[in-house]
């Protein structure tokens, strides 16, 4: 499968959500989606990225946006982690990659010359009408929600 590119639609996808019910892309139409991908839970990085998404809630808001994050965690682990973090926003979990997948996100790693498949953080804009506007790869966690919100606020 080609992974999705910057103008195109979205195609729909349903994962399981710490809400305790499925969450679908089509849910959101009409309000724009940041959807980020993260590796894992619990994590400095991860952490210290999903709390910046946190504390800029309300400007996302406004900004007739809403966020998703995604990681290969179970929904057990997902419900710590909003829990531990206060987190105002669904985690969905993608255990079998299907959407980490679809993004090209799901890649080969390298850490402390070890190799294994993982996430790659990566953030990405959808419009109202489910068209990808923005991607962010590689993301460095410092200043990337400062980033997104510019880029929210001019859409």
């Amino acid at each position: 499968m080609n992974e999705i590119k910057i103008g195109q639609e979205v195609p729909d996808f349903t994962l399981p959500a710490s809400t305790g019910q499925d969450i679908s892309l089509s849910d959101y139409r009409g309000r724009k989606v940041v959807l980020y991908f993260y590796p894992k839970n619990m994590t400095p990085a991860c952490t210290q990225e999903a709390c910046e998404f946190r504390d800029a809630a309300d400007p996302i808001a406004r900004g007739n946006a809403v966020v998703l994050g995604i990681s290969p965690d179970s929904l057990s682990s997902h419900a710590k982690f909003i829990e531990k973090n206060s987190l105002p926003f669904p985690l969905l979990s993608d255990e079998e990659h299907s959407v980490s997948g679809l993004f090209g996100v799901w890649q080969l790693k390298k850490l402390y010359g070890k190799e294994f498949m993982g996430i790659v953080r990566s953030t990405f804009l959808i419009d109202e009408q489910g068209i990808l506007v923005k991607e962010w790869r590689k993301v460095r966690v410092k200043g990337h929600v400062e980033a997104l919100l510019g880029e929210i606020m001019n859409k």
